[in-house]
Order: structure tokens, then sequence, then C-alpha cells
């Protein structure tokens, strides 16, 4: 018999009553230690008073009134993303998924726009992963994604992470546009490096091509600056976030210089729900937060210290972990072992991760982790670690 739920998670038996900053507590009273922030969406952990408030003197107002109306503070909330980076207007949504539609339907009006219908072709870059629409899971490309959905949405090409030969053989007349992640997320954590986002940029100028960064999981200071993109010294036209931005409310936007944004005219795009009252009230609570003097930089720094006692435990248990992966706080372990073993083992010890690709498992706490926070978490992935080279040497035994 079916469950209620649909059964396309395969859920933990965890469930939880509430949280406390990086904590989640059952109701039977189990503190776990949350490294995984709803797979980085809480950057300030759960029940952060100031986002509480915000939301509950929202609520007390108004809900909801649709884009038919002004929101005063989805104006604000625009200003401040666009004074905070290379954009000239944003777009609000309820998701990572459709900020990636949005951003994917710009770059194909901005071309029509121009007269150039043929130029809808977006390409992406292999182990990608830009949300589960149907258009989404195209521009992803990945196999486990798109299979038992009929044909794939036309208009995308992936090429190999990082191979500029295969890259530019593919760009022709019809490509409208680069998409890809700084650092992919679902697809292991690999970090672009900076030299070769510099190079797409200059790419794109030279062919009149747009370059899009989804930003849905590395934005909002996950990687020590407010957006990966910062790191390189260049800017995308167009750029996808999510997660973050709402701290655990249901928060997307399309953010866009203003050759980009100007496509979308009255009627060419909507969202019901973006930009409504609790969203943006919410989004600006965290941005009083994240946008705080020394709230980046000491994000830097825990990430250079939970690296440091990453690697530590790669050099200890070279037969669990193999390597240390990722950007600031946005932070994983390759593992030798199957990483869903690993994921297993640390939910007995009380701490949440994680799983990606390239069998990763991702570090991500809320970007408020205290010290001594960090250190909990590299004690229960030592003594995971343990657990599971003990159990090696039984099977060996055996």
């Amino acid at each position: 018999m079916i469950t209620p739920l649909m059964p396309n998670y395969a859920r933990s038996e965890l469930a939880f009553e509430r949280g406390e900053g990086c904590w989640l507590v059952t109701a039977d009273g189990r503190r776990v230690l949350d490294f995984g922030a709803g797979i980085a969406v809480n950057v300030l952990g759960h029940a952060h008073p100031h986002l509480v408030e915000a939301l509950t003197e929202q609520a007390k107002k108004v809900w909801h009134v649709s884009n038919l109306h002004n929101v005063p503070d989805a104006e604000r909330l625009a200003k401040r993303l666009i004074d905070a980076t290379f954009a000239d207007s944003v777009l609000f949504c309820n998701s990572g998924a459709e900020a990636n539609e949005g951003a994917i339907k710009m770059a194909r009006k901005y071309h029509a726009s121009r007269g150039e219908e043929n130029r809808y072709r977006i390409v992406t870059f292999e182990g990608a992963f830009h949300g589960r629409t149907l258009a989404t899971i195209a521009a992803g490309g990945q196999k486990k994604y798109l299979e038992g959905f009929g044909p794939k949405v036309e208009g995308f090409d992936q090429v190999p992470f990082g191979d500029r030969k295969a890259l530019e053989a593919l760009i022709g007349p019809d490509t409208a546009a680069l998409m890809i992640e700084p650092v992919q997320g679902e697809g292991g954590l690999r970090e672009v490096p900076t030299e070769e986002l510099r190079y797409l940029r200059d790419l794109c100028d030279r062919h009149g091509m747009l370059l899009i960064f989804d930003e849905v999981q590395t934005g909002v200071g996950r990687t020590g600056k407010l957006f990966a993109y910062e790191w390189a010294g260049i800017a995308p036209d167009i750029m996808s976030i999510a997660k973050g931005i709402g701290g655990g409310f249901p928060l997307g936007a399309v953010l866009a210089v203003e050759k980009c944004a100007a496509v979308f005219t009255p009627g060419t795009h909507g969202t019901t729900f973006g930009g409504n009252p609790l969203a943006m009230a919410v989004g600006n609570a965290v941005l009083d937060v994240v946008l705080a003097p020394g709230f980046m930089e000491d994000v830097q720094r825990k990430s250079l210290l939970f690296k440091q006692k990453l690697a530590g435990l790669v050099d200890q248990h070279p037969k669990v972990f193999e390597s240390v992966r990722g950007a600031g706080l946005l932070t994983g372990l390759r593992c030798v072992l199957p990483n869903g073993d690993v994921t297993a083992e640390l939910r007995k010890e009380n701490l949440l991760v994680v799983p990606a690709g390239d069998n990763v498992i991702r570090l991500i706490p809320p970007l408020n982790v205290s010290d001594a926070e960090i250190d909990i978490a590299v004690g229960m992935l030592d003594k995971a670690a343990r657990n599971l080279e003990a159990t090696l040497v039984r099977g060996a035994a055996e």
C-alpha cells in the first residue's frame, strides 16, 4: 500500500520537533547537529531570533497580495541585492528550479528580442544540477533525472567539465548562453577554478552569448563572499539564487543586468507567490545579518578552520575519506567507502550530512556555526570513521 506522502524520497527515521541554531531536536529529546542545513538552505540555522521576529511581525499584517500590486519590502529587497551585486533588476520567485527556469527563459527572450530567434540553445556542463522541472533536468543533463519522463526538452547541450576544446567546438550560431554553477553541489562539490570562470566570461563576450551563473547553492555567503562569482572578479549577465536567501522560507530570485531584465515586459513571465510579503520580510532579515560588518570575514575564517580539520581526518582515516572538496562552508569529503554508508553511520552519531555525486558527502553547516560546533562535528566524523574501520576489520576477519 502506498504511503500518504508519495514515495519519491527515501526518508530517514528522524522526525524533528524543533530547532535551535545548528541543532535539531526530536520529540523524544534526541539532539542532532545539522551540517546539512536543509541542503544549504538554513544559512542562519534554526529559529534564528531575527528571522522569527521578521516573519511573525509580517504575518500579523498581510500574507499575500499578488504581483498585481506593489509590495514595498520586495522593492527594498531588490534594491539591496542590486546594491550588493552586479545586477540592475531582480525577479522574485519561490525556488531554485523556478529561478533557473526564469534565467533560461530570459536568455532565450533576450536573443529573440534582437531578432535572433534561432539563438535559443544553452550550453551546460556535465555533473550539473539545475532543478527538477522538465527544462532544468534537461539543462542538468543527468540520465538518472531524465529517465522515464519522455523526450528531453530541446535546447540544451552538455560538455565535459573543464574541457575548453569541446566547449568551443560546440558553440555555434544557435548558442544563446552558457550556464554553470561556480561550485557544483549535487555534482560532488567540484569547484570551477577562477581562471576558468574568467575564460567563460571572455568566451561569452567574444561570441555575443550570455553568461548565466546558477548560485542557488553557492549564494548568500556560502563561499565566504555574498556570491561566489565575486572571487573571480567577473560577473554574469544573469544569476539564479534561492536556498539561503530565504533562510528556510521558500524564496528564489533571478538577478540580471538591464539588457536582459528589460525583455521581461508585462505578460512575458509570472509567478503567483513570488515576492509575497512573508518571503520578502524574511529575505530582508537574512540580508540584515549576512551583510553586517565582519560576518563574511568570519565565514572565511571558519571555512579555513573547518577545512584544516577535515584534512586531518583524511590523513587519519584513509580507508574512509579520500580528499576535501568545496569552497567556504560548502564543504565536503570524497569518500572511499560508499557515501551512503558514511551518511548512515554519521546519523547514528547524531550528525546530519548530505550525500552528493562523485561519492562525496556535503558538510554545509549554517554560516553562524560556532568554532565549538565545528569541533563537535569533527569529533563525530572521527568516531563514525573509526566505527566504519572497525566494521572493515571484522569483515576481513570473517
